[in-house]
């Protein structure tokens, strides 16, 4: 077993109320329900090929499958990670993976496709919030010198998720048909859920915004809240950067599978196949980038984002020259792994970075703004646009053009990289107002704006 260690080799320091071993452990199960979430997102691109046989549904009806999760997603993650900062995360991570897990099984009963899109959002109202809920549970119990590493991980499970899911929906409907496949992925995440009950949660640090003379309910509360989560704009910028960037990402992990099936002729079972291989070299990119991204981010932080203006401009160079040149297949595939070893390169260490410039008090809220815009302007914008782009002008010609929001993601990540350590200063501020509270066990006292107690 390997133990982390700081530069000098002292080892890391855990949260002191959680031991080392269920420390790991928790990270475990974050990891397997992140796996669980892509498998159950990601299992229907390697049906679309069997839908559109069985109920002739056009290009931008099987990408609405896709895109209906993330909306539903983006639209409820602000309120769940709200409740999970001020409840509990664990007990609402538990709600959420039975809900995304009956859903996905109710998907094997749907007679036409509009029961099935109903049953898609509610698996996405399930997964509403996870991501960003689980990554202020890493952050808690981690030392902050592994959040990048660890939340590369746990983000590149969702590709492992999607490898998973894709190579699974392909090899079960063509033994078994396209509905057994949704329930072969939908009661093991049950089990899971219940798992996840044993994992220990953190003590919560309340926010409270005091109101004011000019208070006018609660659109007033709400600006007050923004105003709160971070006092400068790297947030923000943050946001716009990842949507861009996911934007490339889903489309790529939506449409890959029916690009090896209509244009190298490969049956749906082997051009899952094909398409899992590039969604798990964006698994071991997310994983790897985290880990450089940590590293050479320990004199400024900053450096993480100026390393993501470089490989989201990569990303989108490669892929372009892959659907763009006339190529061989083999080496096609070469240029879209390594354009896809690249993709994934923002998921964890955008987190991070968001983490390290928001209020501590409001760490899920403040992933679960990141969430919101990844998903409704980035997650949910790829696979439909593909869709919409294939029906007239052609699959190849939707996948050679979307990757070009990498570079506008790049501007806006160097853009990011100018305002980082000014307002991750702020946020480290009060995290030191709020130290002489912390382990006293007391109760949490009402805070003026921006401050917090635990």
């Amino acid at each position: 077993m390997i133990t982390p260690q700081t530069n000098d080799g002292s080892p890391v320091q855990f949260d002191s109320t959680v031991s080392r071993p269920r420390a790991w452990f928790a990270f475990a199960m974050i990891f397997l329900l992140m796996m669980s979430d892509y498998i159950d997102r990601q299992i229907i691109v390697s049906l679309f090929p069997h839908l559109k046989e069985e109920w002739g549904l056009s290009d931008k009806q099987l990408g609405g499958l896709v895109s209906v999760i993330s909306i539903v997603v983006a639209l409820g993650s602000i309120p769940v990670a709200l409740l999970a900062d001020r409840f509990g995360r664990v007990k609402s991570i538990f709600v959420m993976a039975s809900i995304w897990s009956a859903a996905t099984i109710a998907c094997m009963f749907a007679r036409n496709y509009s029961q099935l899109f109903a049953a898609r959002a509610v698996v996405g109202l399930g997964e509403t919030g996870y991501g960003s809920v689980g990554s202020a549970l890493i952050s808690a119990l981690f030392p902050k010198r592994l959040h990048a590493t660890l939340l590369g991980a746990f983000f590149g499970a969702s590709s492992v998720g999607a490898v998973l899911g894709v190579v699974l929906g392909g090899v079960i409907a063509e033994h078994w048909g396209w509905r057994a496949a949704f329930g072969a992925v939908g009661f093991p995440g049950l089990l899971m859920a219940l798992g996840f009950l044993l994992v220990p949660d953190y003590k919560n640090v309340i926010v409270k915004i005091a109101p004011t003379l000019d208070s006018k309910g609660p659109a007033s509360h709400l600006t007050r809240m923004f105003k709160t989560l971070s006092r400068g704009p790297t947030m923000w910028v943050l946001c716009v950067a990842g949507s861009f960037q996911m934007i490339v990402v889903s489309a790529i992990w939506s449409w890959a599978p029916s690009f090896f099936n209509r244009y190298h002729g490969m049956p749906p079972a082997t051009a899952a196949k094909y398409a899992a291989v590039l969604v798990l070299f964006g698994a071991l990119g997310a994983m790897f980038w985290g880990w450089v991204a940590d590293r050479i981010s320990r004199e400024r932080g900053a450096n993480k984002l100026v390393m993501l203006c470089v490989t989201t401009s990569l990303t989108a160079a490669l892929f372009i020259a892959a659907f763009t040149l006339a190529l061989p297949q083999s080496s096609q595939f070469v240029l879209i792994l390594a354009a896809a070893s690249m993709m994934t390169c923002t998921v964890g260490v955008s987190v991070s970075a968001i983490l390290d410039v928001t209020n501590p008090g409001l760490r899920s809220t403040g992933a679960a703004v990141h969430a919101f815009a990844i998903n409704l302007f980035g997650l949910a914008v790829g696979p439909f646009l593909g869709g919409v782009i294939s029906d007239h002008w052609g699959l190849q010609t939707a996948l050679a053009v979307i990757p070009a929001a990498g570079f506008l993601a790049s501007i806006f990540y160097w853009k990011a990289s100018r305002s980082y350590e000014a307002d991750a200063r702020v946020a480290a501020g009060t995290v030191q107002q709020e130290s002489p509270a912390e382990g006293t066990g007391g109760k949490a006292d009402d805070a003026p704006l921006g401050g917090a107690r635990a």
